[in-house]
């Protein structure tokens, strides 16, 4: 997994862009299963609340949030 894709695809989300699987595929240059696996692992890993939006045609998260990609260093 790529993480500057997942990257993007999560900037795709955001701004409500992803189109159909099969777009956002093309627009990742990726597998349409690459897709459904990525959506899977955020999901899995990171509960992300992803869901498909038929009437948008885009991925979006269904509650308010971020998932926040730094590192942030700790000061002591």
């Amino acid at each position: 997994m790529k993480i500057q894709t997942v990257k993007y695809f999560i900037h795709l989300i955001e701004k409500g862009r992803t189109g159909s699987p099969s777009e956002c595929a093309r627009k990742l240059m990726v597998t349409e299963r690459t897709i459904y696996f990525y959506v899977k692992r955020l999901k899995s890993d990171l509960e992300a609340p992803i869901v498909y939006n038929k009437f948008r045609n885009s991925y979006e998260f269904s509650r308010p949030g971020k998932l926040n990609w730094e590192w942030v260093q700790k000061i002591n």
